[in-house]
């Protein structure tokens, strides 16, 4: 195991998370939940729940970058943010409802999704 303090460990984290999110645009959350359980021993439904809340200033500073450089189609978000929105919420409580197995089991599967889309 990598001797560090928990900060060196949370910074480390921070870093990975921010590189996949600014690189891809997308697939932050997932580095931060696999990063917050791997270096920093949370629990799956903790990680999920930090995860969520580092992704929003990240997510704000990569939108400000990309819609500096005319990137974002603001006409599909006017139709994707209002559902997005419901969904976040319906996910959230259902973290909390979920075992940390299930919650695992479902992470794992999209992740493993993710990877095979992006191979493909």
């Amino acid at each position: 195991m990598w001797k560090r303090s928990k900060g060196e460990k949370a910074l480390l984290a921070g870093l990975l998370t921010g590189l996949c999110n600014g690189l891809f645009g997308a697939g932050g959350g997932m580095v931060a939940v696999f990063a917050l359980r791997a270096l920093l021993g949370y629990e799956q439904a903790r990680a999920h729940a930090t995860a969520i809340s580092i992704m929003l200033p990240l997510t704000a500073v990569s939108a400000l970058v990309y819609a500096g450089g005319s990137a974002v189609d603001w006409n599909a978000l006017l139709y994707v943010a209002p559902s997005l929105t419901l969904g976040s919420i319906l996910g959230a409580r259902l973290t909390g409802k979920l075992s940390p197995r299930w919650l695992n089991r479902i992470f794992s599967a999209l992740m493993l999704a993710a990877a095979v889309w992006m191979l493909l």
